[in-house]
């Protein structure tokens, strides 16, 4: 009888990917994931997009049926908070005053939205969306021929704007930067993406910040820092997340824009290990240390931790994948290159279906696809062989490029 325990914080999805691994992989001792929310482990990508339409419940979200844990002897602990970890003692001590002792200890503690302090920051109407009760919050307040302003011209701000705007308000974006997604995707990209947004009626407005927000008890206008102001009944704030490393940096482990890990997804404490938006792991495809904040990394990283825990680790290295969906556009991007000989396109920008490669020495470092998820999961296969491609090659829309593999 194994009467390790294994303790899992963080009931997300790289902490569930994390819990149902060690079953899948033959452990036979006791598993708790404890998570500080009050719902199951749940897709995030959603709570954007088809969860703030209305289209889908809660319970579709689910990564794994509740009972699925109960079934496999997973102990979830929802609602419950970790006040401190002892790394010495092997322990972990629970806001309400619960001590666990752990053999092996998995941190999936993911991020947090990085909030906007300015004048009038806590005003009602002004929200954050990272939760599922986040969006329920958003739905209700998104009434028909309502102004929203949206805070943030990335991801998040833009997929907001997008669903609001399906739901009949009218959104206006601020963005500080002077072009959308700037971290993201290549001033080209970004070029289309305010196009396309513009022509589905989005009022996006460049260069401009939030000085501060009025209203008397909930927010009724925002003042900007071109001196305008627009008057509206909510904001949604998008600027970008924070990782949750509060815990590891206490207990004394190596923290660095996330907890520091191996390629087995091991912290500088051996028995700990760290994966999904909180952990920074060396990716030997980049060359390079990244955190990486994405759907496919948290669980894809949550199952390499898991074996790791085992034991049974190999170095994990993955090509970064993510992807977005804004009104009929399905976005993907593969790789983060921030250095190219040439870009080419293959398809037709103005058609809003087009795949944007992006190559130094020949090889492809990255690519953009718009509504072309076949392509991008066939430029993975030539990113992962190295294989020289002549650009010609790409934008020839008559050759398959799955000749090219």
């Amino acid at each position: 009888m194994d009467r390790r325990h294994f303790v899992v914080v963080g009931a997300s999805q790289a902490g569930c990917w994390i819990s149902k691994t060690l079953r899948q992989e033959g452990f036979k001792g006791k598993i708790t994931m404890i998570g500080e929310e009050s719902y199951y482990p749940y897709e995030r990508p959603p709570l954007s997009k088809d969860v703030l339409l209305g289209k889908t419940d809660i319970e579709s979200t689910y990564f794994f049926k509740p009972e699925s844990y109960k079934d496999d002897d997973i102990e979830v602990l929802l609602n419950t908070r970790v006040q401190k970890i002892s790394c010495s003692d092997k322990n972990i001590l629970l806001q309400d005053g619960r001590l666990l002792s752990w053999d092996r200890l998995a941190l999936a503690t993911g991020s947090r939205v990085r909030r906007l302090e300015v004048e009038g920051s806590g005003l009602d109407g002004i929200h954050y969306l990272r939760s599922l009760n986040d969006t329920r919050v958003i739905k209700e307040s998104a009434k028909p021929d309502s102004t929203v302003v949206i805070v943030g011209g990335g991801w998040i701000g833009l997929e907001c704007a997008a669903t609001l705007k399906t739901l009949g308000c009218n959104p206006i974006v601020i963005e500080s930067s002077d072009r959308l997604c700037a971290r993201a995707v290549a001033p080209d990209i970004s070029a289309w993406m305010n196009d396309f947004h513009t022509k589905n009626g989005i009022d996006i407005r460049l260069n401009t910040s939030v000085k501060s927000f009025k209203g008397d008890g909930s927010v009724t206008r925002v003042c900007l820092s071109d001196n305008s102001q627009i008057d509206c009944s909510s904001v949604v704030i998008g600027i970008g997340v924070l990782p949750n490393v509060e815990l590891a940096e206490e207990a004394g482990l190596l923290v660095d824009n996330g907890i520091v890990v191996d390629d087995l997804c091991a912290t500088s404490d051996k028995d700990i290990f760290a994966a999904g938006d909180v952990a920074n792991h060396p990716n030997n495809f980049l060359k390079q240390r990244v955190r990486l904040e994405s759907w496919d990394n948290a669980m894809k990283q949550g199952i390499s931790a898991g074996i790791s825990m085992l034991g049974k680790g190999k170095s994990y290295s993955e090509i970064p994948w993510f992807w977005s969906q804004q009104f009929d556009a399905n976005i993907q991007i593969i790789g983060i290159p921030d250095s190219w000989d040439e870009a080419v396109v293959r398809g037709t920008k103005t058609a809003n279906e087009f795949t944007e490669f992006y190559l130094k020495d020949n090889q492809i470092v990255g690519a953009v696809a718009v509504n072309n998820n076949r392509e991008i999961r066939v430029t993975k296969r030539l990113m992962q062989s190295g294989k020289k491609i002549e650009s010609a090659d790409l934008t020839d829309s008559s050759k398959n490029i799955q000749t090219l593999v």
